[in-house]
């Protein structure tokens, strides 16, 4: 099992990231955070990159129950979603899979929330 759910899609870069966003509220996610990779390292590091955005995607009545059962997982909270323009019209989009990460917190209540979660980010990849 990887550490991510992902998909290549085509699709304009900038089309790409309304579809993930749409997807995501379908499942009950907002997005907290939209992060241009891109745009970021050319201001910070002078550096050239491609098209690359990281949304920090939450689904509150989870969330709320996650941060219930072990209120240190906010440390890993929100879950990220990425989409990259790979070029020539096509975009990869990829999701954290929270069942991996929230393997190395030992609280057993947390595993049937992060199954919920996980299939809920495959199923917004997988639509796609």
């Amino acid at each position: 099992m990887t550490y991510y759910f992902n998909k290549t899609i085509t699709s304009p870069y900038e089309a790409a990231i309304e579809k993930v966003k749409a997807a995501l509220k379908s499942e009950g996610f907002g997005v907290l955070s939209e992060i241009d990779v891109k745009e970021t390292l050319r201001q910070k590091l002078g550096i050239e990159f491609r098209p690359y955005c990281i949304l920090g995607a939450c689904n509150p009545p989870l969330a709320h129950k996650a941060l219930l059962a072990e209120d240190k997982i906010g440390t890993m909270l929100p879950c990220n979603v990425i989409v990259q323009d790979l070029g020539g019209g096509q975009v990869e989009v990829a999701a954290i899979n929270p069942k991996i990460a929230m393997q190395r917190v030992d609280n057993k209540a947390l595993s049937s929330i992060a199954d919920d979660v996980a299939n809920r980010l495959d199923k917004v990849v997988n639509s796609l």
